[in-house]
C-alpha cells in the first residue's frame, strides 16, 4: 500500500490567544521576556475529520511519543505554510513546538514562535488577530471503510508523523494525492519518503524502533 502525504488542519480559537492555564510558569516568564508563545490543538484521534479520515488513538499515540524526541532535543519545528514535500526547510521555519500532551482525543502543544523571518510573519499574523491553525504533516497510507456518516479513510500502522505547520486554513482539495493524478503523484511520494527516511537521524530510527518493540511488549 502506498504512502500519501497527509495533511490535517486545526484553527487556533481565538479563546487559545488568552489561554495562560494551559502555559506553565516558565512559558509565562518567556512571554514577560518578549517572546510570542501560546497553546494550540495540533491533532485528534478517533474522530472524522474535514479530511474524511479518521486517526486510530493508537496509532496516533505512537507518532505522538516518537515526536517527542524532537520536542526533547529543540527540534520539533514547522513551517509558515506548507510546502509540498516531507522535507522541513530551515530557512522557512517559523515556530517550534516546545511542549505537546493529550487533553482527551486531542493532541495539544505550546508554539514558540521563532526570530526569524517566517517567524516574524507568523508573529504579524498573531499580534493583528488574523486567524490561522496549524496543520499536521505525515506520511503514511489509507484503508477505506464505513461508519455511521458514510465511506471514510483509516489512517494505516505505517503513519509518520513529520512536523506540524502553521497555515491558513485546510488543505485544499489537490494536497490530498488520492485524485484522478494520482498515478503520476505516486513518483513524488516514493522521492518524498526517501528524503524523508535522511531526515530523521539513525539515533531517531532506533527510538522509533524501541518504542515500536516496547509498546507491542505491553499490549
Amino acid at each position: 500500500m502506498s504512502k500519501l502525504l497527509l495533511r490535517e488542519f486545526f484553527e487556533l480559537k481565538c479563546d487559545d490567544r488568552g489561554c495562560q492555564d494551559l502555559l506553565t510558569e516558565g512559558e509565562k516568564k518567556m512571554i514577560k521576556e518578549g517572546f510570542t508563545i501560546f497553546p494550540a490543538k495540533l491533532q485528534q484521534c478517533n474522530v472524522r475529520n474535514g479530511n474524511g479520515r479518521t486517526y486510530p488513538r493508537d496509532v496516533l499515540e505512537r507518532e505522538i511519543e516518537n515526536y517527542q524526541k524532537l520536542v526533547r532535543e529543540s527540534r520539533a519545528i514547522g513551517e509558515c505554510d506548507h510546502p509540498d514535500d516531507s522535507v522541513v526547510n530551515l530557512k522557512n521555519a517559523s515556530h517550534i513546538i516546545t511542549r505537546v500532551w493529550w487533553d482527551g482525543d486531542s493532541v495539544l502543544g505550546t508554539i514558540k514562535v521563532l526570530k526569524t523571518p517566517a517567524g516574524d510573519i507568523l508573529r504579524g499574523l498573531y499580534e493583528s488577530g488574523v486567524l490561522f491553525g496549524f496543520s499536521s504533516r505525515a506520511m503514511g497510507s489509507l484503508q477505506e471503510s464505513q461508519d455511521d456518516q458514510g465511506p471514510i479513510q483509516v489512517v494505516q500502522d505505517d503513519l509518520q508523523l513529520i512536523c506540524f505547520d502553521a497555515v491558513s486554513e485546510p488543505s485544499s482539495p489537490e494536497a490530498y494525492y488520492l485524485e484522478p493524478h494520482y498515478d503520476q503523484m505516486k513518483l513524488n511520494i516514493a522521492e518524498d519518503t526517501k528524503r524523508l527516511n535522511q531526515m530523521f537521524t539513525k539515533g531517531d530510527r532506533i527510538n522509533r524502533a524501541l518504542n515500536e518493540v516496547l509498546r507491542k511488549g505491553n499490549k
